[in-house]
């Protein structure tokens, strides 16, 4: 009986030796396996959160796209790390993405689980009936000329009539991509836990400008619950060229003097002799100094929209169109035609012209003047021309007609 007592607590010891107190991420079993020996070490209330800081990390803590990569770079995130380290990540991931969770809070996002069981648990609150989602999208922000800095937008699960659902306690993952001309410019993801998201903040300036087409942008939402992913797109949103996301320009040192090996003659400065070579019978020669060319900074945008409009009262339409680059007016024979293009202007009369926004790259350009067609009517027009920088020349890349 002793013998039998003493192996069972042997057993007992070993068993609980094999069992891992930190994430062991040699490959996908060994990790689950691990997590699952450190959620069962863990009260109820604690293995929740464990999951829900797991979740967070998964989602928001790695770059990576698709399960299996966001479930491999978790994996080399928390390798050897314990409940108490992964918490603490988690709680940073949450801060810095201005998510409202915390790893001392009382379990707030469903039911979580990172190796992808996606069937409805009766208790779950990510399992929201849905119709399908809907997006609203407002400008927000001021850049101290009443130009927006930023667009909300706030995705809504609805039901068959276009109303809210109402749900709450859920973890719904969203995501955000950001597009221009089909180019994908940028993925932010947050978690919707009900239907009085937030949404997200796009600001104007985490936009690279080189990116973007003709000032605008299409979005795509997606929202992931347990049973359907919804996903809702809009199309052509404007942005303030102005606050496009522009490379910083490397600083140059200008006190830094580059030698050339060439021995500066003292006699003649204007000229430099080569090093002595061993070649006695060589022929001395002698190289100009050379200034590196200053690149080409482009002139005042107004200039090239006043130039424009010269052109087109002047019918000079060839010039005014070799002015541009702006893919909505077509060929040269679409923009010069004579009934729905240019050729039908027979005058235009300049009112006011002034730069609203420019930085290197882009500048727009606010203009008022009198149209007259060919017929005799006259309309009077306010229009905002979108520039960019081609070449140190500004081009014409966008026009649009205000109200």
């Amino acid at each position: 009986m002793k013998k039998f007592s003493f192996l069972l607590i042997l057993s007992l010891l070993l068993f609980t030796a094999c069992k891992k107190d930190h994430v062991d991420a040699t490959n996908t079993k060994t990790l689950q396996s691990s997590i699952n020996d450190m959620a069962a070490s863990l009260p109820t209330i604690k293995q929740i959160k464990f999951n829900e800081a797991l979740y967070i990390l998964k989602t928001f803590g790695v770059e990576a796209e698709g399960d299996v990569a966001e479930l491999k770079a978790l994996g080399q995130l928390i390798n050897g790390k314990k409940v108490p380290e992964i918490m603490t990540m988690a709680d940073q991931v949450a801060q810095k993405n201005g998510i409202e969770w915390a790893s001392t809070a009382p379990p707030s996002l469903g039911e979580m689980n990172i190796f992808g069981d996606e069937s409805a648990k009766e208790s779950d609150a990510n399992d929201v009936k849905a119709s399908s989602l809907s997006i609203i999208t407002r400008p927000t922000g001021d850049d101290g000329a009443g130009a927006p800095t930023a667009i909300q937008i706030v995705p809504r699960l609805v039901d068959n009539a276009g109303n809210p659902v109402a749900f709450t306690g859920a973890g719904l993952e969203a995501t955000l991509e950001v597009f221009s001309n089909g180019v994908k410019l940028s993925t932010a993801k947050n978690l919707m836990q009900d239907n009085n998201f937030k949404g997200f903040n796009l600001k104007f300036s985490s936009i690279p400008a080189a990116k973007v087409v003709d000032n605008k942008i299409d979005i795509t939402v997606s929202v992931k619950t347990t049973a359907k992913t919804f996903k809702m797109s809009k199309i052509g949103l404007d942005v303030n060229p102005s606050l496009l996301k522009v490379p910083v320009a490397p600083k140059v040192d200008s006190t830094a003097v580059t030698q050339d090996p060439a021995v500066i003659d003292p006699n003649n400065p204007g000229t430099t002799t080569p090093p002595t070579t061993t070649d006695p019978n060589a022929p001395a020669t002698t190289t100009p100094t050379t200034t590196p060319a200053t690149p080409k900074q482009p002139a005042d945008p107004k200039n090239t929209v006043s130039s424009f409009l010269n052109n087109v009262s002047s019918q000079n339409l060839k010039a005014a169109f070799n002015s541009s680059s702006n893919p909505s007016w077509g060929s040269y024979e679409s923009f010069s035609n004579p009934t729905s293009g240019f050729g039908s202007v027979k005058n235009v009369s300049v009112k006011n012209i002034t730069t609203g926004a420019a930085n290197a790259n882009v500048a727009s350009v606010n203009a008022t003047y009198d149209v007259t067609d060919k017929s005799g009517k006259t309309t009077s027009l306010k229009v905002t021309f979108g520039l960019k920088n081609v070449n140190g020349d500004w081009k014409i890349s966008s026009y649009k007609i205000n109200p």
